[in-house]
């Protein structure tokens, strides 16, 4: 596994973006979508040193917002979606939300599993395995 990115839960995408932008040289960031498969609107940043920022609101944030939580996941590439699934899993893991492809990685596929590292998510480096 290799790390991605961090996932933040907000209430407002475009202010997040401008805040984000006073204290981080952002670089890059992409079209705010909304994803059907993840049920949240995502955008993804990137700073100058690479490091990537996924913003997501929606649904699936709304309880840990209401306790004021903000880190939501972190990100991790992957060779094989199915066989890290089963590693993980098998060293007491639990998986939250089955693969999925997602929109913001052009369809990508993407799993969450919760672990002692908290909310995890795989992204899978090959398309659609």
């Amino acid at each position: 596994m290799k790390f991605h990115h961090i996932g933040i839960a907000t209430d407002n995408i475009e202010e997040m973006i401008l805040k984000l932008k006073k204290y981080f040289n952002i670089v890059d960031t992409s079209e705010i979508v909304y994803d059907k498969n993840q049920d949240a609107n995502l955008c993804m940043l990137t700073m100058d040193d690479d490091i990537k920022i996924e913003l997501i609101s929606g649904k699936v944030v709304e309880n840990i917002l209401k306790k004021r939580q903000y880190l939501y996941h972190t990100c991790y590439t992957v060779d094989n979606i199915e066989n890290t699934i089963q590693n993980l899993t098998n060293d007491g893991a639990f998986l939250v939300r089955e693969p999925k492809e997602a929109i913001l990685f052009n369809n990508k596929k993407v799993a969450f599993l919760m672990c002692k590292l908290g909310l995890i998510e795989l992204l899978n480096e090959e398309e659609n395995i």
